[in-house]
């Protein structure tokens, strides 16, 4: 009884051995998950907020003259939106252009130069603009440097300086150029947050003053260029992918 128990254990083992070992019956690993890589590619809106500080430089032009009249900044808060679209490419460059507008209150003034007893004011009251930018991301982090066209509303105004009445004034809204730099977060696939910085100069302009009745008075050019140091949050509506 003995010997045929051993028999058929050696049977069954001789059996075991000769059958081939195929790759279906060897461990296999199970497939290591990655998290893909975030695009910027997409389109977005959302919002800003900041501060504005504008350069004026006064000349006066009346009949002729070219009399400096001195130079003021206005100095205040900017508040907005804007919308925009990129494009990543090449893996890490990304392509994108934004229009923006902004809300402004930034007031300054200076006792003019010619008379003492005129003060001259601004007040920046919104500034726009297009732009196209290009950057280079680190993942969920964007650098870029942006450039284009902007518009600036200004009201410009003379008043006695002893007493504050209203002696003339002007309203202008002008074109220039702008650049800037930024960086921007992206917290998930449609929320980012960015802070930047532009640079603006809208040349000068040849405002004709007038007095509260109407009547024509100063002829003056205003040089104007402008810093806005910004920061804003973008929601992402559409992914591109």
């Amino acid at each position: 009884m003995r010997i045929k128990i051993v028999s058929l254990i050696v049977t069954a083992l001789g059996v075991g051995a000769t059958q081939p070992i195929s790759a279906a019956d060897l461990p296999t690993k199970a497939p290591v998950y990655r998290t893909p890589a975030f695009s910027w590619t997409g389109c977005y809106v959302g919002g800003h907020v900041g501060g504005v500080s504008g350069d004026k430089d006064w000349t006066i032009r009346t009949d002729g003259a070219n009399i400096p009249a001195g130079e003021h900044t206005a100095i205040g808060w900017m508040g907005g939106i804007q919308a925009g679209c990129n494009f990543e490419f090449a893996s890490r460059f990304v392509f994108g252009i934004q229009g923006d507008h902004s809300w402004a209150d930034a007031k300054g003034s200076h006792v003019d130069l010619l008379d003492v007893t005129f003060t001259d004011h601004t007040r920046i009251k919104s500034l726009a603009s297009v732009t196209g930018r290009i950057g280079y991301d680190w993942n969920r982090f964007l650098g870029y440097v942006k450039g284009g066209a902007a518009w600036v509303r200004d009201e410009h105004s003379g008043t006695a300086t002893f007493t504050g009445e209203l002696l003339d004034s002007a309203k202008a809204t002008r074109s220039g150029w702008t650049v800037g730099v930024g960086g921007e977060y992206a917290f998930t696939e449609s929320i980012s947050a960015f802070v930047e910085y532009n640079y603006y100069d809208f040349g000068t302009r040849r405002l004709q003053f007038a007095t509260p009745t109407g009547e024509a008075s100063d002829l003056i050019d205003i040089r104007q260029t402008a810093s806005v140091v910004k920061g804003g949050v973008n929601f992402r509506f559409w992914t591109g992918r």
